[in-house]
């Protein structure tokens, strides 16, 4: 990876990954879930940078029924990954790809998906700071309740939040919900909630995702979340 591109993927990403990514012209997305009924047959990679690998966003993911059935993969710009996950996109294979990375690496993730003609159910971007967070959502029809179990999940720990999610192609008006923080105790909260949401994302299950009271380092930045059916 030269110096140039990355200078245009991060320029991808900070002019907003959502008018480049989040919009109907380059993307499809995807209705339905492929597979069984619940959606967890599928093999599922998760893609998470460096820092995320540390945090409880994998704690989510590996709560949910499909935490035993999935692979995670870290993420970078080089050119072993891009060639990688290029030639996992191509495959052939049914599959899907979640996951919560940087800006960059979403920008290069979703780009390398829009070129193999994956189409995503969920994409959104994230800013977490230790006392509260934001989220502003895209999805498809596949992602279903996906947006109101991260705010349920959000205000019942008591971490303040404001979350926006937006329906592609739906006559659903945008869903806008927020609330104040009446502790810090879950400022950690979203990264797990989120990788439990997208893990079960198209399953029947109703379970809830681990709560998490204490966390050292919380997880904090700007994060774009996804998940791509190849």
């Amino acid at each position: 990876m030269n110096i140039e591109r990355r200078t245009v993927l991060k320029g991808l990403a900070l002019s907003s990954l959502a008018g480049v990514a989040m919009s109907s012209s380059g993307l499809s997305m995807a209705n339905s879930v492929l597979g069984t009924r619940t959606g967890l047959a599928m093999p599922t990679l998760v893609l998470v940078n460096n820092e995320v690998a540390e945090s409880v966003f994998l704690q989510g993911v590996t709560a949910s029924p499909a935490g035993k059935q999935v692979k995670v993969q870290r993420t970078d710009l080089g050119l072993d990954f891009i060639q990688g996950f290029d030639k996992r996109l191509r495959s052939g294979q049914p599959q899907r790809i979640i996951g919560l990375v940087d800006d960059a690496g979403a920008a290069l993730i979703v780009d390398l998906a829009r070129s193999a003609g994956a189409r995503v159910q969920w994409l959104g971007q994230h800013h977490a700071t230790t006392g509260t967070s934001k989220h502003r959502l895209l999805s498809a029809e596949a992602a279903s309740g996906c947006a109101p179990r991260l705010g349920l999940s959000l205000n019942a720990c008591g971490t303040g939040f404001s979350l926006t999610e937006h329906r592609l192609h739906g006559l659903q008006p945008p869903l806008q919900v927020s609330a104040a923080a009446r502790n810090n105790v879950g400022s950690d909260q979203w990264a797990a909630t989120l990788g439990y949401t997208l893990a079960t994302l198209g399953s029947t299950h109703e379970g809830q995702p681990p709560l998490i009271t204490r966390q050292p380092s919380p997880l904090t930045g700007n994060f774009v979340s996804f998940s791509i059916q190849a």
